[in-house]
């Protein structure tokens, strides 16, 4: 019954799965308000979508692009970027590809023509690409800029949106190619055009292009750094934390009753359930990670082969997960600087109720509790780990468990 053809749990960054937890926030924003105000023309920020790794952030934004592309949009595939690579060429060629969709390779008008002529360069040169070195019409970033504002337009007469992703923009370590890329996708989104209605009334409308940025915490300090306030109204940021364990718990529902449907052996439907003990224990040992979430679930269904998954399926397949899980949470104390690492072990090594930041300050070895309080900041605000008040808890629950009891072992 359970076999690797079927399983519905798939950790990794790079797909949508199956079995969704939580982000209602994110995904009603763009349902509700990005689209709805795209396709009226109504102006709307880009967002960027931060969090640190196994968040969820390119499978968020890849299930809203999937959904935009079923009401029929324009999307980009992921555009993930690599370490030292040149984002501005890669962002040209998807944006080739939905000009061809948008079918402006068809189009006749010069002005569009040049459009493409120009961006086909920068696909292939890169940011490298001086047009106005030479005379030839603008800087690639400017090529791009118009590019996406000729699809905006093809966008708008079909009733479309245009959705642009690009992920891991932590990697655009270049200081130029990052800030032509924010200044050409952000011209791009606050453009404004001028129609003409019946009786010669004139209206401004923006164009609708969607444009979504996710990668590392870090990435805001560096855009903020490149562009400033610019920045800040163009993209509107949204850090994730950790799910709600009811998040979670809804998610597994299914399994619960009525049971998640699989190909039965004699071309039927069967189903595989799971008891309340099982979804219970993966809502204990994922600690609202969705990288872990999807990683216990799973193991707990190569653990058996049966119909019902059991609380022994998924505390055995989880002892086999339990150096990747161990290495999931390291890697992200090893991102951190040494300041921020010890507060962090600091709060470790205090109880819960005297979490206060005068405390932490010494605890810590920070001079003063002002001098704790930068440090404090970032890891509330910037990276979501903590959460600051009277007194201070963790957000990230998978990395106080880790610091702070056995996990993830589980007795």
């Amino acid at each position: 019954m359970r076999d690797a053809t079927d399983n519905p749990f798939r950790p990794g960054s790079d797909t949508v799965p199956d079995v969704w937890a939580g982000r209602v926030e994110q995904l009603s924003d763009w349902r509700d308000v990005v689209r709805p105000r795209l396709v009226r023309g109504l102006p709307e920020r880009g967002r960027t979508i931060l969090g640190e790794p196994g968040l969820g952030k390119s499978s968020l934004v890849r299930r809203i692009a999937h959904r935009a592309r079923e009401a029929g949009d324009l999307v980009t595939p992921q555009l993930r970027v690599p370490g030292g690579a040149d984002a501005l060429r890669l962002v040209a060629a998807a944006v080739l590809e939905l000009a061809e969709e948008a079918g402006l390779s068809t189009r006749r008008e010069k002005r569009v023509a040049d459009a493409l002529r120009r961006v086909e360069s920068v696909a292939a040169g890169g940011i490298s690409v001086r047009f106005g070195a030479v005379g030839d019409g603008p800087e690639p970033w400017k090529a791009l800029s118009d590019l996406l504002l000729e699809v905006g337009a093809a966008a708008t007469e079909q009733g479309r949106v245009a959705l642009v992703h690009v992920d891991e923009v932590q990697n655009v370590t270049d200081e130029a190619a990052l800030s032509q890329l924010l200044v050409a996708l952000g011209d791009a989104i606050t453009h404004e055009t001028t129609l003409v209605l019946p009786g010669g009334a004139r209206v401004s409308r923006s164009l609708p292009l969607a444009v979504y940025l996710t990668g590392l915490p870090d990435f805001e300090d560096r855009a903020g750094a490149q562009k400033g306030a610019t920045f800040a109204r163009r993209f509107r940021t949204t850090v994730l934390t950790a799910l709600d364990d009811d998040d979670v718990r809804a998610a597994l529902q299914d399994f619960v009753v009525p049971g998640w449907e699989v190909p039965g052996r004699d071309g039927d439907v069967g189903r595989v359930r799971m008891t309340a003990e099982a979804a219970n224990a993966i809502v204990e040992i994922c600690r609202g990670e969705p990288f872990l979430f999807q990683l216990a679930g799973e193991r707990a269904w190569y653990a058996g082969s049966g119909d019902t998954v059991t609380r022994d399926d998924v505390l055995v397949g989880w002892r086999g997960a339990h150096r990747e899980a161990t290495a999931h949470v390291e890697r992200i104390l090893a991102r951190l600087p040494e300041r921020e690492r010890s507060f962090l072990d600091a709060m470790a090594r205090t109880e819960p109720a005297e979490r206060r930041l005068l405390r932490l300050a010494v605890e810590s070895g920070f001079a003063s509790s002002s001098a704790a309080a930068t440090t404090a900041q970032r890891l509330d605000t910037v990276r979501g780990i903590i959460a600051r008040g009277p007194l201070y808890t963790f957000r990230h629950r998978a990395i106080e468990a880790y610091l702070t009891s056995e996990w993830p072992t589980v007795r």
